[in-house]
């Protein structure tokens, strides 16, 4: 392992990216200590205190940006939830589908700027909404609360600006860095928050008599997970391949075995990260406009039923993220993997699957092998991911770091090494993940 690290400096290339992948998580985590003037820090920090809920959760995604209400409070979700719509579009819209499959890299680069524009609205109508949701919390100074308007001006430009820096930061991170730049700085805000959210945690139990077993249970089940995952990322479905002999003048091309790796899941853990995205919308809308009812009337008792209903802990939000990640897997995968496309081009080359007709019926195989797979692998996704959150809801832990922080926290770790490996082994040199031979 120490050997493999070395090796990282003798790449110049390598050595380069995860420098400017760290310059540039630096970065980030320089603004989300920028504060947004105008709001009282102390009474908002009251918020957090407990650590659960839908600030809680949301607040687990910007790495304490929230609950600092800092320039990145945003963070990447608007980008997040602006390429969930777009992708969605380009199956709804005859013209986008068009451009993405015929438009080449011209077509691609339009719909990352439709992308970025969607973008920067997504992130003005959340920053309004985060305004009148911390005026209903009052936790604003008492000048800002009296000019509300002038206050909500300057947060929403102060925090829209963040966005569109920290999704320039992501895509600079993609292009320039190692691995995928926006999954990075979610990463990086998780992790950034563990060591004080476990102390916090140690804290609150301090005096408990079972403080070491109940430890020792949370560390077991957070290293089973990590194993769980690791085996969902690693899984594959192989489909062997055979290739035909073809001869061309006096050379002999194919007559050789391979196969398909379909792995269990494609999608990774974009399906997590997509639920959460969207499901933390009703909740905080809820929280925003609850406090304008008199409490005790019909309409606060039902606002706030529906704003448990939301809490991350509640079964209903449970079984909505379960199905949503489930269904995101299904959808993901449709769009990394075109079966039609597999087949034509195995065909394009003499390739078949032994005992199923090349072409269309190869395709129809491919696909029904997919939809299976997906399925248990998007249960276990579902599983693993729900799981911890209700076990660590039942321990009371004061901190929101279930399974679904834990399966970004592992995926984009095991993606990123892999990307590393990649460049390593292209370089003869020997890799982490195993030796070379």
């Amino acid at each position: 392992m120490i050997k493999s690290l070395k090796n990282i400096f003798n790449i110049p290339e390598l050595k380069g990216r995860i420098l400017f992948t760290l310059m540039m998580i630096a970065v980030f985590r320089l603004g989300t200590h920028i504060p947004v003037p105008g709001i009282n820090t102390s009474e908002l920090s009251k918020l957090f205190s407990g650590g659960g809920g839908v600030l809680g959760f949301l607040d687990m995604f910007s790495g304490g940006a929230l609950q600092r209400f800092s320039i990145f409070a945003l963070g990447i979700a608007p980008y997040i939830n602006s390429s969930i719509i777009m992708q969605l579009l380009v199956y709804v819209i005859p013209q986008l589908e068009q451009l993405a499959k015929e438009g080449g890299e011209e077509g691609k680069m339009k719909i990352s700027q439709y992308t970025r524009y969607g973008t920067v609205v997504i992130a003005i109508l959340q920053g309004i909404g985060m305004t009148f949701m911390l005026r209903n919390y009052n936790v604003l100074h008492p000048y800002m609360a009296k000019n509300f308007l002038f206050f909500q001006i300057i947060a929403v430009m102060t925090l829209t600006a963040g966005t569109a820096f920290v999704m320039w930061l992501g895509e600079k991170m993609t292009e320039k860095g190692i691995g995928n730049g926006v999954s990075i700085l979610i990463f990086a805000g998780i992790v950034a928050r563990l060591p004080q959210a476990v102390y916090a945690t140690i804290k609150q139990n301090l005096d408990s008599p079972l403080l070491i077993p109940w430890m020792v249970i949370i560390i077991a089940m957070a290293l089973a997970i990590v194993a769980f995952v690791v085996i969902i990322q690693e899984a594959t479905r192989k489909i062997p391949v055979q290739y035909a002999k073809r001869v061309v003048g006096r050379k002999v091309y194919g007559g050789h075995s391979t196969y398909i790796p379909l792995r269990i899941n494609q999608s990774g853990v974009i399906p997590i990260i997509f639920a959460s995205s969207i499901l933390i919308f009703p909740g905080m809308v809820l929280q925003m406009i609850i406090n304008h009812f008199k409490a005790g009337t019909t309409t606060y008792n039902i606002l706030s039923t529906l704003s448990r209903w939301f809490s991350p802990s509640h079964p209903f939000h449970l079984t909505l993220f379960a199905l949503m990640i489930v269904g995101f897997t299904y959808f993901y995968t449709a769009i990394v993997m075109n079966p039609k496309e597999l087949a034509d081009n195995m065909k394009k080359y003499g390739g078949f699957i032994p005992g199923i007709r090349a072409g269309r019926w190869t395709a129809e195989f491919i696909d029904r092998v997919m939809v299976r797979i997906t399925l248990a692998g998007s249960i276990f996704l579902a599983a693993i991911a729900l799981i911890p959150t209700i076990l660590i809801a039942l321990f009371k832990v004061p901190f929101y770091f279930g399974g679904t922080a834990l399966l970004i926290v592992v995926g984009v770790a095991s993606d990123t090494m892999k990307q590393m490996e990649a460049h390593m082994l292209t370089r003869h040199y020997e890799g982490f993940l195993k030796k070379s031979k």
